[in-house]
Protein backbone atom coordinates (compact mmCIF):
# COMPACT_ATOMS: atom_id res chain seq x y z
CA UNK A 1 0.00 0.00 0.00
CA UNK A 2 1.15 3.66 -0.18
CA UNK A 3 0.03 6.87 1.80
CA UNK A 4 -3.24 8.62 0.50
CA UNK A 5 -2.06 11.95 -0.74
CA UNK A 6 -0.87 14.51 1.07
CA UNK A 7 0.47 18.36 0.84
CA UNK A 8 4.52 18.06 1.95
CA UNK A 9 5.78 20.57 3.98
CA UNK A 10 9.90 21.10 4.80
CA UNK A 11 9.96 24.37 6.78
CA UNK A 12 13.60 25.98 7.98
CA UNK A 13 12.73 27.37 11.37
CA UNK A 14 11.00 26.28 14.11
CA UNK A 15 8.89 29.58 13.85
CA UNK A 16 7.87 27.91 10.29
CA UNK A 17 7.11 24.99 11.74
CA UNK A 18 4.66 26.19 14.31
CA UNK A 19 2.68 28.01 11.51
CA UNK A 20 1.76 25.20 9.57
CA UNK A 21 1.66 23.18 12.83
CA UNK A 22 -1.71 26.39 13.91
CA UNK A 23 -2.57 25.63 9.62
CA UNK A 24 -3.26 22.49 9.99
CA UNK A 25 -3.25 21.24 13.49
CA UNK A 26 -4.43 17.50 13.95
CA UNK A 27 -4.73 16.64 10.54
CA UNK A 28 -0.61 17.41 10.11
CA UNK A 29 2.17 14.32 10.94
CA UNK A 30 5.75 15.37 11.95
CA UNK A 31 8.63 13.70 10.23
CA UNK A 32 12.13 13.63 11.47
CA UNK A 33 13.13 10.25 10.88
CA UNK A 34 10.23 8.30 9.58
CA UNK A 35 11.27 4.80 10.83
CA UNK A 36 7.56 4.38 12.23
CA UNK A 37 5.19 6.89 10.81
CA UNK A 38 6.63 5.94 7.28
CA UNK A 39 5.59 2.24 7.83
CA UNK A 40 2.17 3.65 9.28
CA UNK A 41 1.66 6.11 6.18
CA UNK A 42 2.30 3.25 3.95
CA UNK A 43 -0.24 1.26 5.89
CA UNK A 44 -2.24 3.95 5.97
CA UNK A 45 -2.57 3.99 10.02
CA UNK A 46 -2.54 7.50 9.95
CA UNK A 47 -3.90 9.84 6.95
CA UNK A 48 -2.45 13.26 7.21
CA UNK A 49 -3.57 16.07 5.28
CA UNK A 50 0.11 17.72 5.46
CA UNK A 51 3.29 16.27 6.59
CA UNK A 52 5.44 18.24 8.24
CA UNK A 53 9.48 17.49 7.77
CA UNK A 54 11.30 18.73 10.35
CA UNK A 55 15.16 17.71 8.91
CA UNK A 56 15.94 21.16 7.57
CA UNK A 57 15.72 22.68 11.18
CA UNK A 58 19.29 23.43 12.02
CA UNK A 59 18.36 24.21 16.07
CA UNK A 60 16.37 21.06 16.31
CA UNK A 61 19.78 19.53 16.42
CA UNK A 62 21.84 21.22 19.19
CA UNK A 63 23.35 19.57 22.23
CA UNK A 64 23.73 21.72 25.61
CA UNK A 65 25.24 20.24 28.91
CA UNK A 66 24.54 22.12 31.75
CA UNK A 67 26.10 21.01 35.42
CA UNK A 68 22.98 19.11 36.25
CA UNK A 69 21.32 18.24 33.18
CA UNK A 70 21.90 17.48 29.48
CA UNK A 71 19.97 19.03 27.04
CA UNK A 72 18.93 17.17 23.07
CA UNK A 73 17.44 18.61 20.54
CA UNK A 74 14.93 16.22 18.90
CA UNK A 75 16.54 15.81 15.26
CA UNK A 76 19.95 14.61 17.28
CA UNK A 77 20.10 10.62 15.56
CA UNK A 78 20.22 7.80 18.12
CA UNK A 79 23.91 7.15 16.13
CA UNK A 80 25.15 10.21 16.83
CA UNK A 81 24.11 10.15 20.13
CA UNK A 82 25.89 6.83 20.98
CA UNK A 83 29.07 8.78 19.61
CA UNK A 84 28.83 11.54 21.62
CA UNK A 85 30.82 10.91 24.59
CA UNK A 86 29.68 13.63 27.03
CA UNK A 87 26.21 12.08 26.56
CA UNK A 88 27.28 8.61 26.97
CA UNK A 89 29.37 9.37 30.02
CA UNK A 90 26.70 11.72 31.48
CA UNK A 91 23.49 9.28 31.02
CA UNK A 92 24.91 6.40 31.50
CA UNK A 93 21.19 4.60 31.02
CA UNK A 94 20.95 6.02 27.75
CA UNK A 95 24.31 4.24 26.68
CA UNK A 96 23.00 0.98 27.71
CA UNK A 97 19.71 1.63 25.93
CA UNK A 98 20.80 2.96 22.93
CA UNK A 99 22.51 -0.82 21.14
CA UNK A 100 18.80 -2.26 21.80
CA UNK A 101 17.10 0.59 19.72
CA UNK A 102 16.72 -0.73 16.28
CA UNK A 103 19.29 -1.79 14.55
CA UNK A 104 22.42 -0.28 13.08
CA UNK A 105 21.15 0.80 10.23
CA UNK A 106 18.06 2.31 11.74
CA UNK A 107 19.77 4.05 14.41
CA UNK A 108 21.26 6.07 11.56
CA UNK A 109 18.32 7.82 11.01
CA UNK A 110 16.19 7.51 13.98
CA UNK A 111 16.19 10.36 16.45
CA UNK A 112 15.97 10.69 20.01
CA UNK A 113 13.07 13.27 19.99
CA UNK A 114 11.14 10.98 17.36
CA UNK A 115 11.10 8.33 19.67
CA UNK A 116 9.48 9.89 22.06
CA UNK A 117 7.20 12.04 20.24
CA UNK A 118 6.01 8.57 18.78
CA UNK A 119 5.19 7.24 22.08
CA UNK A 120 5.55 3.39 21.77
CA UNK A 121 5.12 1.94 25.05
CA UNK A 122 8.03 -0.75 24.17
CA UNK A 123 10.70 1.82 22.93
CA UNK A 124 13.77 2.47 24.78
CA UNK A 125 14.42 5.82 24.26
CA UNK A 126 11.07 7.26 25.97
CA UNK A 127 11.67 4.53 29.14
CA UNK A 128 15.38 5.89 29.76
CA UNK A 129 14.05 9.78 29.87
CA UNK A 130 10.98 8.51 32.59
CA UNK A 131 13.52 6.27 34.47
CA UNK A 132 15.85 9.21 35.02
CA UNK A 133 12.93 11.63 35.40
CA UNK A 134 13.84 13.59 32.24
CA UNK A 135 11.16 16.32 30.60
CA UNK A 136 10.49 17.06 26.86
CA UNK A 137 10.48 20.59 25.74
CA UNK A 138 7.73 21.90 23.65
CA UNK A 139 7.04 24.61 21.48
CA UNK A 140 3.69 26.44 20.16
CA UNK A 141 2.89 29.42 18.44
CA UNK A 142 1.81 30.83 22.17
CA UNK A 143 5.44 29.97 23.85
CA UNK A 144 7.39 26.88 25.46
CA UNK A 145 6.53 24.81 27.98
CA UNK A 146 8.70 21.43 29.70
CA UNK A 147 6.52 18.44 30.16
CA UNK A 148 8.00 15.72 33.15
CA UNK A 149 8.32 12.56 30.97
CA UNK A 150 6.07 10.92 33.29
CA UNK A 151 3.35 13.16 32.37
CA UNK A 152 4.16 13.62 28.85
CA UNK A 153 2.89 9.57 28.12
CA UNK A 154 -0.62 8.78 28.43
CA UNK A 155 -1.02 5.65 27.00
CA UNK A 156 -0.69 3.57 23.76
CA UNK A 157 1.32 6.26 21.21
CA UNK A 158 -0.69 8.85 22.73
CA UNK A 159 1.39 12.25 24.98
CA UNK A 160 0.44 15.62 26.75
CA UNK A 161 1.66 17.00 23.09
CA UNK A 162 -0.79 19.23 21.83
CA UNK A 163 -1.52 19.67 17.87
CA UNK A 164 -0.23 23.05 17.59
CA UNK A 165 3.14 22.05 19.18
CA UNK A 166 6.45 20.61 18.69
CA UNK A 167 8.75 18.88 20.74
CA UNK A 168 12.04 20.52 19.98
CA UNK A 169 14.38 18.79 22.90
CA UNK A 170 14.52 16.35 25.60
CA UNK A 171 16.42 16.89 29.43
CA UNK A 172 18.52 14.24 30.99
CA UNK A 173 19.58 14.38 34.40
CA UNK A 174 23.11 14.20 35.07
CA UNK A 175 24.89 10.95 36.37
CA UNK A 176 24.69 10.99 40.34
CA UNK A 177 27.51 9.90 42.53
CA UNK A 178 27.33 6.51 44.15
CA UNK A 179 24.76 5.91 41.86
CA UNK A 180 24.23 2.63 39.30
CA UNK A 181 22.25 2.04 36.06
CA UNK A 182 21.32 -0.57 34.14
CA UNK A 183 18.74 -1.61 31.28
CA UNK A 184 17.71 -5.38 30.24
CA UNK A 185 15.07 -6.48 27.65
CA UNK A 186 13.97 -9.59 25.95
CA UNK A 187 12.78 -9.21 22.52
CA UNK A 188 12.20 -12.02 19.93
CA UNK A 189 15.19 -10.88 17.84
CA UNK A 190 17.69 -8.26 19.04
CA UNK A 191 16.57 -4.85 17.51
CA UNK A 192 13.02 -6.13 17.38
CA UNK A 193 10.42 -4.34 20.18
CA UNK A 194 10.58 -5.58 23.76
CA UNK A 195 8.48 -7.93 25.10
CA UNK A 196 9.24 -6.38 28.16
CA UNK A 197 12.12 -3.97 28.77
CA UNK A 198 13.34 -2.87 32.65
CA UNK A 199 15.65 0.40 33.64
CA UNK A 200 17.14 0.92 36.46
CA UNK A 201 18.68 3.86 38.27
CA UNK A 202 19.55 3.14 42.10
CA UNK A 203 21.78 4.76 44.60
CA UNK A 204 23.93 2.92 47.09
CA UNK A 205 24.73 4.79 50.53
CA UNK A 206 27.84 3.85 52.20
CA UNK A 207 26.54 1.53 54.59
CA UNK A 208 25.21 -0.56 51.72
CA UNK A 209 21.41 0.31 51.78
CA UNK A 210 19.39 1.66 49.52
CA UNK A 211 19.19 5.26 48.90
CA UNK A 212 17.06 6.06 46.08
CA UNK A 213 15.93 3.48 43.42
CA UNK A 214 13.72 3.79 39.95
CA UNK A 215 12.64 1.00 38.10
CA UNK A 216 11.05 2.11 34.70
CA UNK A 217 9.15 -0.73 33.01
CA UNK A 218 8.60 -0.75 28.87
CA UNK A 219 6.52 -3.24 26.97
CA UNK A 220 4.46 -4.00 29.87
CA UNK A 221 1.70 -1.40 29.99
CA UNK A 222 0.34 1.26 27.35
CA UNK A 223 2.95 3.26 28.01
CA UNK A 224 6.43 3.51 30.07
CA UNK A 225 6.27 3.72 33.96
CA UNK A 226 8.00 3.74 36.83
CA UNK A 227 6.85 1.08 39.52
CA UNK A 228 6.38 2.35 43.31
CA UNK A 229 9.33 1.38 44.95
CA UNK A 230 9.43 4.07 47.78
CA UNK A 231 9.07 1.21 50.65
CA UNK A 232 12.82 -0.80 49.93
CA UNK A 233 14.69 2.68 50.54
CA UNK A 234 17.02 1.93 53.88
CA UNK A 235 16.87 -2.28 52.53
CA UNK A 236 20.16 -3.78 51.92
CA UNK A 237 21.19 -3.15 48.48
CA UNK A 238 21.69 -7.48 47.66
CA UNK A 239 20.49 -9.57 45.39
CA UNK A 240 17.59 -11.21 47.48
CA UNK A 241 16.37 -7.27 47.85
CA UNK A 242 16.33 -6.96 44.16
CA UNK A 243 14.18 -10.08 43.41
CA UNK A 244 11.80 -8.49 46.53
CA UNK A 245 11.47 -5.72 44.29
CA UNK A 246 10.89 -7.62 41.30
CA UNK A 247 8.53 -9.66 42.70
CA UNK A 248 6.56 -7.06 44.13
CA UNK A 249 6.49 -5.18 41.11
CA UNK A 250 5.49 -8.17 39.54
CA UNK A 251 2.51 -8.37 41.60
CA UNK A 252 0.81 -5.05 40.81
CA UNK A 253 1.70 -4.44 37.22
CA UNK A 254 -1.00 -4.77 34.45
CA UNK A 255 0.48 -6.14 31.67
CA UNK A 256 -0.69 -6.22 28.15
CA UNK A 257 -2.03 -9.22 25.80
CA UNK A 258 -0.62 -9.10 22.51
CA UNK A 259 0.61 -11.90 19.99
CA UNK A 260 4.09 -11.76 21.38
CA UNK A 261 3.17 -12.33 24.88
CA UNK A 262 0.07 -12.81 27.38
CA UNK A 263 -0.05 -11.34 30.73
CA UNK A 264 1.88 -13.76 32.94
CA UNK A 265 4.48 -13.86 30.40
CA UNK A 266 5.35 -10.26 30.97
CA UNK A 267 4.83 -10.84 34.61
CA UNK A 268 7.04 -13.60 34.57
CA UNK A 269 9.79 -11.17 32.82
CA UNK A 270 9.46 -8.26 35.17
CA UNK A 271 10.24 -10.56 37.89
CA UNK A 272 13.46 -12.18 35.74
CA UNK A 273 14.58 -8.83 34.18
CA UNK A 274 14.00 -6.65 37.26
CA UNK A 275 15.81 -8.72 39.66
CA UNK A 276 18.48 -8.99 37.31
CA UNK A 277 18.67 -5.28 36.22
CA UNK A 278 18.20 -3.88 39.93
CA UNK A 279 21.08 -6.12 40.75
CA UNK A 280 23.66 -5.57 38.34
CA UNK A 281 22.79 -1.40 39.18
CA UNK A 282 23.32 -2.14 42.89
CA UNK A 283 26.59 -3.37 41.92
CA UNK A 284 27.63 -0.62 39.64
CA UNK A 285 26.84 2.00 42.50
CA UNK A 286 28.87 -0.13 44.72
CA UNK A 287 32.08 -0.19 42.21
CA UNK A 288 31.68 3.42 41.62
CA UNK A 289 32.33 3.40 46.07
CA UNK A 290 35.16 1.22 45.93
CA UNK A 291 36.66 3.53 42.94
CA UNK A 292 36.58 6.56 44.64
Amino acid sequence: MKPVAFEYCRPDTVEEALELLKEFGSDASIISGGLSLGAMLNMRLVRPKALIDINGIDELGNFDAGDATIRTGTLIRQAGAMAMPALMSGVPLLAKALPHVGHYQTRSRGTLGGSVAHADPSAEIPLTLVTLSGAVTLRSPGGSREVPAREFFQGLLTTDRRADELVTGLTWPIRRGQTGYAFEELAQRHGDFAIAAVAVEATVAGDGTIADVSVGLGGVEDRPFVAATAGFVGKPATEATASDIANTIAEVVDPMVDLQANADYRRQLVRVLGTRTLTAAFDDATGQQEAA
